[in-house]
């Protein structure tokens, strides 16, 4: 008859079959959470990665890791090209992964293009120190050609005194009650005075 083994070949025995459990657990969700490892390119791996029922973190992940594995994107006339957002272009390369002479020549293209924001960056800065310069210049130009403005308070024309003319203000204007009164005065006085002349003096008695 067959026996178990016993002791510490039954242990061993099973010992061995667990790791071959797990072993098998982790190849199959390894392979279900990478992304297919034969495609060519980046737009295979996603096609593969799409073709495939796993949940969308899995496809999050896998989508992550053909990213990763190819840096290139397929171009509709053959060749890949290889989009560098450092510098904001396109290079194109002739595999799905730039050679390393490609990445020495995106290298040093991107050393010409640090080199050109500098100098723009100079001559924008430089631009502007001689226009704030000549912008002085203009002002201290036109205030050395235009005195500055004084303004002094306006003082009130002094009225010029025209001469009194005593004759006019000797007269007497009729609707005045002054006037009328000296005009009744000066009548009685010159009718007393005239009566007083012609007639005889009382006083006198004759001889």
């Amino acid at each position: 008859m067959f026996g178990f083994p016993s002791g510490g070949a039954k242990k061993s025995f099973f010992a061995s079959i667990a790791l071959a459990l797990l072993a098998l657990v982790a190849l199959w969700l390894g392979f279900r959470g990478s992304p297919p490892q034969h495609a060519r390119d980046f737009e295979e791996c996603a096609e593969q990665v799409q073709a495939k029922p796993p949940s969308n973190d899995e496809r999050g992940a896998s989508m992550t890791d053909c990213n990763a594995r190819f840096a290139g994107r397929r171009k509709a006339g053959g060749g890949y090209t290889y989009f560098d957002f450092m510098q904001n272009r396109n290079f194109d390369i002739a595999s799905p992964n730039p050679t390393p002479e490609e990445s020495k020549q995106i290298d040093r293209e991107y050393m010409v293009f640090l080199d050109a924001q500098r100098r723009e960056a100079i001559s924008a800065e430089l631009a502007k120190r001689q226009n704030e310069q000549l912008r002085a210049d203009l002002e201290r130009a036109l205030q050395a050609a235009v005195p500055p403005m004084v303004l002094t308070p306006n003082s009130p024309p002094t009225a010029t005194k025209r001469p009194v003319d005593r004759s006019k203000s000797t007269r007497c204007e009729d609707g005045s009650l002054s006037c009328s009164w000296a005009k009744f005065s000066a009548a009685v006085k010159n009718a007393f005075v005239s009566s007083s002349r012609t007639s005889p003096n009382p006083m006198l008695v004759p001889d």
